[in-house]
């Protein structure tokens, strides 16, 4: 099978019901998108697939075939295509934004809520509080750093509007 991850073309050998997450993690050995729960609900395992956040932990290889995937490791170059810049910036301003508001503490949650702010922030440059806590729904944190986060992606938003 054929994938397309952070822009680049990769060809598997697995079977197609593999989860998309061991695929990127085992085979294509990235270290963004984490295995949390397995069951979709805690968001470790989120990648963008055509823009959109999807579970990998849920998604079957198959699924994705002719979709362009993103993982934290594409969120650069992701963010300068959605802005028409001609380099990528060494991070996206959310990954950014979450080191300077030291968002994560032990990486767990940090996967997630990189890739669903920022979806949130290429559809929405200036969304409310509870656009962002509603973003944020189904994304868990174990150490409860939700008011960083949250300040996290305001400060990432309003970077991303200058």
């Amino acid at each position: 099978m054929r994938l397309t991850v952070n822009q680049l073309d990769h060809e598997v050998d697995v079977d197609p019901d593999t989860p998309l997450l061991y695929v990127l993690t085992d085979d294509l050995k990235l270290k963004g998108p984490r295995f949390g729960c397995g069951l979709a609900q805690c968001g470790s395992c989120s990648v963008l697939i055509d823009g959109r956040e999807g579970r990998s932990c849920v998604t079957p290889v198959s699924a994705v075939v002719g979709s362009a995937i993103t993982t934290l490791e594409g969120l650069a170059r992701f963010y300068a295509d959605k802005k028409g810049l001609g380099a990528a910036p060494d991070l996206h301003p959310v990954q950014k934004a979450f080191i300077d508001e030291q968002a994560p503490q032990c990486g767990y949650c940090y996967n997630g809520v990189a890739i669903k702010a920022a979806e949130l922030l290429a559809a929405t440059t200036d969304p409310s509080e509870h656009e962002i806590r509603e973003a944020m729904d189904g994304h868990l944190c174990r150490c409860g750093t939700y008011p960083r986060i949250m300040k996290a992606i305001r400060r990432a938003a309003a970077e991303m509007r200058k």
